[in-house]
């Protein structure tokens, strides 16, 4: 599957949630984010970076911006609009203007796929 396979994926996960293949591993590009949208879910950004990939919530606290939009440095993500950066491995909102956080989803790679947990935030750290 391509890229663009995944990201138009949809999927029903039961109450306590699951583990969703989004991408290929290898159609990743480092520093480069994606926006995955799932059916009746909040879009995601997915990146690769040299640390490991990670899922957190495409909107950014501050004001309604896909941060898949934004630019990805080390472990942050900034924010098109007015800058905001935020911790990929936490969510932390890193200095102003944003003061929320975003929230991370737990991922893994599996076989050359990359799946985010979609479902129960206490389900997504036991199954981590």
């Amino acid at each position: 599957m391509t890229l663009s396979e995944f990201t138009t994926r949809t999927t029903d996960t039961d109450a306590c949630g699951a583990f969703v293949a989004v991408a290929a591993f290898d159609d990743l590009l480092v520093d480069t984010p994606v926006r995955v949208d799932l059916e009746n879910r909040p879009p995601i950004m997915v990146v690769r970076t040299d640390d490991g990939v990670f899922a957190v919530d495409d909107t950014c606290s501050h004001q309604d911006t896909s941060l898949s939009a934004g630019w990805v440095e080390g472990c942050a993500v900034e924010c098109p609009l007015h800058e905001a950066c935020f911790d990929l491995r936490t969510g932390a909102a890193m200095g102003p203007p944003a003061t929320r956080p975003i929230a991370t989803h737990a991922v893994q790679v599996v076989d050359g796929l990359v799946s985010i947990w979609v479902g129960g935030a206490d389900a997504a750290s036991d199954a981590a």
